[in-house]
């Protein structure tokens, strides 16, 4: 479970990850040591996974996004196509989910040229996934990397 301290810490670290123990430290009303320390301990639990800049896709020449749901033609082809679908990193994200399709992927590309040829040749060729629906974001109202820590 986590304490106020915890949540005060774990909040401020998922909007400012490049926050300094002093800074941290004076939130929390602690030192820099024992903010550290509180810290660590978050990373060890697994609380904390890990830490990421996040970059402007559009800056980097990746202004598509799109969803993708994925249905496998059988459930024996799951364990290569979650092996494969890591290795390929204009997906950012695989989703197993409830409903009509197995998984939702999320995609970040240049344009519909690669999104094309990430539908029609590598998860419809070489996956031979037996179908996909896609859904291409037209602007983003909110995307977040933090999590809600209300519950």
């Amino acid at each position: 479970m986590l304490d106020a301290l915890d949540k005060k810490a774990l909040a401020h670290l998922m909007h400012s990850g490049r926050a300094t123990w002093a800074e941290l430290g004076q939130l929390l009303g602690l030192s820099a040591p024992a903010a550290a320390e509180r810290v660590r301990k978050l990373e060890e639990r697994r609380i904390i996974k890990h830490y990421a800049a996040i970059a402007d896709p559009e800056s980097l020449g990746l202004g598509l996004l799109a969803f993708v749901s994925v249905t496998l033609g059988s459930h024996r082809q799951r364990q290569g196509f979650l092996r494969a679908i890591a290795k390929i990193p204009p997906i950012t994200e695989c989703h197993h989910i409830a409903g009509d399709a197995d998984y939702l992927l999320k995609i970040r590309c240049s344009g519909t040229k690669e999104l094309d040829h990430i539908l029609a040749v590598v998860l419809k060729e070489k996956l031979q996934v037996a179908s996909t629906s896609t859904t291409i974001v037209l602007s983003t109202a909110k995307e977040s990397a933090a999590l809600s820590l209300n519950s």
